[in-house]
């Protein structure tokens, strides 16, 4: 079973909504095959469909004189940030071809990024109970998806590089007295994107039994 892998670089938040209703039509057809898009975000918070406007500590007009977008959209979930330094990971899977279950699937993404963040040196976990990867009450990973006709959507934001200031304007994925974390706060080091994007690809490939095959994607031509 194969699965391709698009590494798209910057890509606006609106575009890649875009690119992910593409891709979810085009494997609901059965034109292609599983598909993990991997990519980084100008930065934008993305209020998911269980989100409280009380998370949100500023405004939208502080946010957006800032230079920081507001979307919101159809993955579960409360609220959360993009941002450059940040590898998020949209996958969209056919589970008809795996397990229609969506535990099972949110614990599978899990383990793929714990075994990302352990060779890089990182003891990672999972909380009972919350959904994503933790270093202790720290979050690296935060994740959120859509299922429609078991094919998936969304996925994951890995804090690499990121800027760990602009959460402070939400409360993250609406968990109060959590903090979040990134590679580069555990290892005191800048880490490079690809070796991430490369590893979060075999752990991908590992977990779900895919041969990874990396592909280009045509993007969204505005206008």
């Amino acid at each position: 079973m194969t699965c391709e892998v698009k590494q798209l670089g910057r890509v606006d938040y609106s575009e890649a909504l875009q690119l992910q209703r593409r891709n979810v039509a085009l494997r609901k057809a059965g034109t292609i095959p599983d598909t993990l898009l991997l990519l980084e975000h100008p930065h934008v918070y993305t209020l998911g469909r269980n989100a409280k406007k009380e998370h949100l500590l500023v405004s939208r007009e502080f946010l957006t004189k800032a230079g920081a977008e507001v979307f919101e959209t159809d993955r579960g979930g409360d609220i959360t940030y993009h941002g450059p330094g940040q590898l998020v990971g949209y996958a969209i899977l056919d589970l008809t071809w795996h397990r229609r279950d969506i535990a099972w699937y949110m614990r599978a993404l899990e383990e793929v990024l714990i075994g990302v963040a352990a060779g890089f040196g990182i003891r990672a976990r999972r909380l009972n109970g919350i959904t994503g990867v933790w270093v202790g009450s720290e979050k690296l990973v935060a994740m959120g998806v859509h299922i429609s006709r078991w094919v998936t959507s969304h996925g994951f934001a890995f804090n690499v590089n990121t800027d760990l200031r602009y959460f402070e304007h939400i409360v993250p994925c609406g968990l109060r007295g959590k903090g979040v974390t990134s590679i580069e706060k555990l290892l005191g080091r800048n880490v490079e994107m690809e070796a991430v994007a490369k590893r979060v690809s075999e752990e991908f490939g590992q977990v779900f039994g895919f041969e990874m095959v990396p592909v280009e994607e045509s993007r969204v031509e505005s206008g």
